[in-house]
């Protein structure tokens, strides 16, 4: 019985490497690679062997024959990516697939004296992790991991959804690198205020930037700074414990929550709002985040979207699970034809907007509260936000542009979902309009030994796994600076950094 790929994929490939027979796709070297949301396993070509699901980080690997009940449809899922001759790498043959071997490639060729870097790297999040185990497995580096906050994990630990256990077990293979022989860690230290970047570049041969995308993008209407008026950054950060938000600093007591946004963190902060919070408790929530969830009024979450369902930017694979969530009735907002003819017209297994054929559709009235009892997400399309109205200083609605003119959503919150944006780093170059280091190749760009990773160097796009090649990029160009003596002379000893590092740690 073959082996089939589930929505927990983080796309980081681990399982594509150990596949003795190439039925993984697509490929590290294919151009798909990144544009799809997940990866897939070919049934006619797979031999039950097992090594993918040993290696995926994320338990999103399982025989055909055991999915659980609520990912029975993944299995057509990896057999239709092969099946359909439109799709990436696709054949209409029906018969066996023997996947043909790329050539063997050594994009790095390290001299046999090459002695061992001290490189710090800046963040505990996946872009970090992926380039300190890159280094730590392939050279004789000595690893420094800083972080700012007192816990290591970065978006695995404050950005991933707690009810999405599997994609959170990924941090346990980060986390055995922490007790490495040739990684120190310190924790609570700001680099760029605690210790410069010129302070970093002092003690180590080269420094990796991977500090991520921590900002929201603004919508840029009137109104958003409304008490009630939430970026969903904090919303998430809110529920997972961070300790740079408060534990009141989101308030529940509206029966109708609007998101903005259509990406999968839109739909993370829609599912947790109306999940029951009794299923929640067996996560690892945030204690006040459940308190409030048990309290809450929330009875309706509206999904809002500028476009067509057809141009949605989350996964089919995200909104297929909300189809499971017990007790809550899913509705397609019927006020545009167009809505339902793009829904209707939806070909294909990869697209988004097929996924939400069968759900309840209803020409919402919105001039009367939620009814009844029952929990539900409304997924509005071709609705572009024009205003947060608000009185006394607090939401009260969201106005918003359509096929028939302006229509005023009552709300009392407002969270918006509309991506992330990174912040300037104290003695690193920084582009405002993309909120990134400049960089080439991960080079940092006028600053010897300096690298970026992740969110700060291409922007907040992919999800975990981007990171694996997006590190291996960057890990690439330190080696060859390295190698070529580009590398700044380096004076100070590493016990030296750590007295540095004790005294100027926060408390």
């Amino acid at each position: 019985m073959a082996y089939a790929i589930t929505q927990t994929c983080c796309n980081d490939a681990a399982c594509v490497a150990v596949c003795p027979v190439n039925c993984i796709r697509p490929t590290l070297q294919e151009r798909a690679f990144g544009s799809t949301e997940m990866l897939h396993i070919d049934p006619r070509t797979c031999i039950d062997c097992g090594a993918c699901a040993d290696a995926c980080p994320v338990e999103a690997v399982f025989p055909v024959d055991r999915l659980p009940p609520a990912q029975q449809e993944y299995a057509d899922l990896n057999a239709a990516y092969f099946a359909d001759a439109a799709s990436p790498g696709g054949t209409a043959d029906h018969g066996p697939v023997f996947h043909a071997w790329g050539r063997p490639t050594f994009d790095r060729t390290l001299p046999s004296d090459f002695g061992p870097l001290r490189v710090a790297v800046v963040g505990t999040g996946p872009a970090g992790m992926y380039a300190a185990e890159d280094l730590l497995l392939h050279t004789p580096a000595e690893v420094t991991l800083i972080d700012r906050l007192p816990t290591a994990g970065g978006l695995v630990r404050y950005g991933v959804a707690p009810d999405h256990l599997s994609t959170r077990r990924i941090g346990a293979s980060f986390a055995r690198l922490h007790t490495h022989p040739r990684v120190r860690m310190h924790l609570g230290l700001e680099a760029g205020r605690d210790v410069t970047a010129d302070e970093l570049a002092a003690h180590h041969d080269a420094v990796v930037w991977a500090v991520g995308a921590s900002a929201d993008r603004r919508v840029g209407i009137p109104g958003e700074d409304l008490d009630g008026s939430i970026p969903a950054t904090t919303f998430v950060s809110w529920y997972n414990g961070h300790p740079d938000v408060a534990p009141d600093a989101v308030d529940l007591s509206a029966e109708r929550v609007v998101v903005v946004g259509n990406g999968n963190v839109a739909l993370d902060v829609a599912r947790i709002l109306v999940t029951e919070p009794e299923q929640l408790a067996a996560t690892e929530i945030a204690g006040h985040a459940l308190a409030a969830l048990r309290r809450s009024r929330v009875r309706e979450v509206v999904v809002l979207g500028r476009r067509g369902p057809e141009d949605a930017a989350y996964t089919r694979s995200e909104l297929a699970a909300l189809r499971h969530l017990p007790g809550v009735d899913l509705v397609l907002d019927a006020h545009d034809p167009r809505v339902g003819a793009a829904v209707d017209a939806a070909t294909g297994t990869h697209g988004t907007a097929g996924v939400l054929r069968g759900m309840t559709r209803e020409a919402v009235d919105w001039t009367r509260p939620p009814a009844g009892d029952a929990r539900r997400i409304v997924f509005r399309f071709h609705s572009a936000p024009v205003e947060v109205c608000g009185a006394g200083g607090a939401v009260r609605a969201i106005r918003v542009s359509g096929p028939h003119g302006d229509v005023a959503l009552p709300t009392g919150t407002v969270l918006r979902a509309v991506g992330h944006r990174g912040r300037p780093v104290a003695g690193l170059p920084f582009d405002e309009a993309t909120g990134t280091v400049p960089h080439e190749g991960g080079r940092v760009s006028g600053r010897p030994g300096s690298y970026v990773v992740g969110w700060i160097k291409r922007g907040a796009s992919g999800g975990i796994g981007a990171n694996r090649a997006c590190a291996a990029e960057t890990v690439g160009t330190l080696l060859a600076d390295a190698v070529a003596g580009a590398l700044p002379s380096l004076g100070r000893s590493p016990r030296a950094f750590t007295r540095l590092a004790r005294r100027r740690r926060r408390r």
